[in-house]
C-alpha cells in the first residue's frame, strides 16, 4: 500500500494566507527552514491506479496539481480521475470544501459517519456534487470497511473507522452547550485503520484529536504506521504567539508537548513510524532548526511535509 501526504498543514495551511507570525513570515520569504504545507489530506493506493483520498482539503487543486498519480492519465478519457472515493474523518472545513472543487460531474464516492454525511445534506452547496454520479455511504464504526467505487468495484482498500475523542465542527458549534463540547456528537470526529488487501499491516490516521484516553492507545498498538494530530506543540501555543485566544483544547486538538501531550502519551507503544499531520501555522516544529524538531525527531517522530510517502 502506498500512502501520500498530499497535505501536512492544519487548517488555513502554512503559511495562513493572512498570517504574519514569524514563521509564516519566514515561509513568505523562502527560509528553507520552514517548508510551505497545504492542508490536511491523504491518499492511499493498493495499485497504484485507483486512489482513495482521506479528507478533501480547500487546496485539492493544488495538491492534485504536485501529485502525477491523482492527475488523469496522459492517454485516458478527455474527462477522467484516478481518484475513486473520499473518505472523510470529520466535517471541519479544512477536510469538506475541497469537495466544492470535485464538482465536474466526474463519478466518485463520499465515505463519513452519518452525522458527517447529514451535515453536507443540510448545505444545499453540497449539491452541486450530481447525485446521480457522487454516491454517498455511510461509514459505520467497527469491524472492516472496503473502500468501493461507484461501480461497487473494490479499490483494494479498506479502512476501520473508530470513534475518537473530538469537537464538532466550528461553524456548526452551539454556544448555548459550551459546557457540553458545543453540542459535540457521535460521528463528528473518527480515526481511520487503513490497510489494503492482501496484506495485515496497517496505517492509523487521526488528524483530529481531543486528548489520549485507554481506549485509544490500546487501538494504535496495532498500527505499522501512525499519522497522528500534531496541530499544536503546546496547548496555549496560539494565544502567546499574539494570534488567537483559543488553546488546543478549545478547539479539540490535543498538545504534542507536556504531561498529558502525544509525545508522553504515546511513547511506550512501539510503533515505528510515527509522523505528526496536520500542523498549525504557530507550531515551532514546522522549523526544522529548531529545538522543538529536534526534541519530537529525538523522541521517534518525523514531521509530515507534502508529497511524504510511506509504503506499507
Amino acid at each position: 500500500m502506498r500512502l501520500k501526504i498530499i497535505g501536512s498543514a492544519a487548517g488555513g495551511g502554512f503559511p495562513q494566507w493572512n498570517c504574519n507570525y514569524q514563521l509564516s513570515r519566514r515561509a513568505w520569504n523562502g527560509d528553507e527552514n520552514v517548508r510551505s504545507r497545504t492542508q490536511s489530506s491523504l491518499a492511499a493506493s493498493s495499485n497504484g491506479t485507483d486512489w482513495v483520498l482521506f479528507n478533501a482539503s480547500p487546496d485539492i487543486r493544488q495538491q492534485i496539481a504536485a501529485t502525477p498519480e491523482l492527475q488523469p492519465q496522459e492517454n485516458g478519457r478527455l474527462r477522467s480521475t484516478p481518484i475513486r472515493a473520499v473518505v472523510l474523518t470529520n466535517a471541519d472545513v479544512d477536510h469538506i470544501a475541497g469537495l466544492l472543487s470535485l464538482r465536474e460531474r466526474e463519478p466518485f464516492v463520499i465515505y463519513a459517519t452519518r452525522r458527517v454525511l447529514d451535515v453536507l445534506e443540510a448545505n444545499s452547496i453540497f449539491n452541486v456534487l450530481d447525485r446521480a454520479l457522487v454516491d454517498r455511504r455511510e461509514l459505520t464504526a467497527g469491524g472492516r470497511t472496503d473502500i468501493l467505487d461507484v461501480a461497487k468495484i473494490p479499490t483494494g482498500i479498506s479502512v476501520e473507522a473508530f470513534a475518537v475523542p473530538g469537537k464538532v465542527a466550528l461553524f456548526l458549534e452551539d454556544h448555548s452547550k459550551a459546557g457540553e463540547g458545543f453540542g459535540t456528537q457521535e460521528g463528528d470526529t473518527i480515526g481511520l485503520c487503513i490497510s489494503s488487501r492482501g496484506s495485515e499491516r496497517a496505517a492509523f490516521y487521526v488528524p483530529g484529536c481531543a486528548r489520549i484516553d485507554a481506549v485509544l492507545t490500546s487501538r494504535l498498538q496495532r498500527a505499522d504506521c501512525l499519522l497522528f494530530d500534531g496541530t499544536l506543540y503546546t496547548d496555549d501555543e496560539m494565544v502567546a504567539a499574539g494570534v488567537g485566544a483559543k488553546t488546543g483544547a478549545r478547539m479539540g486538538h490535543v498538545s504534542i508537548s507536556g504531561e498529558n501531550g502525544s509525545l508522553a502519551a504515546l511513547a511506550e507503544l512501539g510503533i515505528g513510524n510515527r509522523i505528526y499531520v496536520h500542523i498549525n501555522n504557530t507550531n515551532p516544529v514546522l522549523d526544522a532548526a529548531s529545538a522543538e524538531h529536534a526534541a519530537v525527531v529525538a523522541a521517534g517522530w518525523e514531521i509530515a511535509f507534502d508529497g511524504m510517502e510511506v509504503r506499507l
